[in-house]
């Protein structure tokens, strides 16, 4: 069992934004020195100009994408309604079929869903800047990376859509 911490945050919105993102599991493989422990990685990343909700998108994208087997089970918590409930309500499949017209983020809505259907999972929603230690650590990744000017990325899709 795996489980995925999310958040995402933007300066504005549009403006700056960033995600964080803690991959959690106890440790089942073959080298006795780490079965039994907890293994944890964090990822984040900024971007220049983008949304609250792409970065939430992508704080549960990155950390799919960064499991190594297929058919994983994860639980993702995140205290974005926008992703819960677009899963668990169905409406992403609806937005899919209608060739997400009149939606936004298709292109991370897409890369999501490709990640997603590799494995089971179970989406909890958590509520955001209650006290949740690690939805807490997720947000401070999340603040930081869309503050890191040096490091951030160009949202492209959202940069050249914006502009149209």
């Amino acid at each position: 069992m795996i489980e995925l911490y999310t958040d995402g945050a933007s300066s504005g919105n549009p403006g700056p934004g960033g995600y964080g993102t803690i991959l959690r599991t106890i440790y089942t493989g073959d080298n006795e020195a780490f079965k039994g422990k907890l293994i944890e990685k964090e990822f984040s990343g900024g971007y220049r100009k983008t949304t609250n909700n792409r970065m939430e998108l992508m704080a549960v994208i990155v950390g799919l994408e960064a499991l190594k087997n297929l058919q994983q089970q994860v639980t993702v918590y995140s205290d974005s309604k926008y992703v819960i409930d677009a899963i668990d309500k169905k409406w992403v499949y609806g937005w899919i079929q209608k060739g997400f017209a009149g939606k936004k983020n298709k292109d991370l809505w897409l890369r999501l869903m490709s990640a997603y259907k590799l494995h089971t999972v179970r989406l909890v929603w958590v509520k955001g800047h209650a006290g949740h230690p690690l939805n807490e650590r997720c947000d401070r990744l999340a603040v930081a990376a869309s503050k890191d000017k040096a490091n951030w990325k160009i949202d492209s899709v959202f940069e050249i859509e914006e502009g149209k």
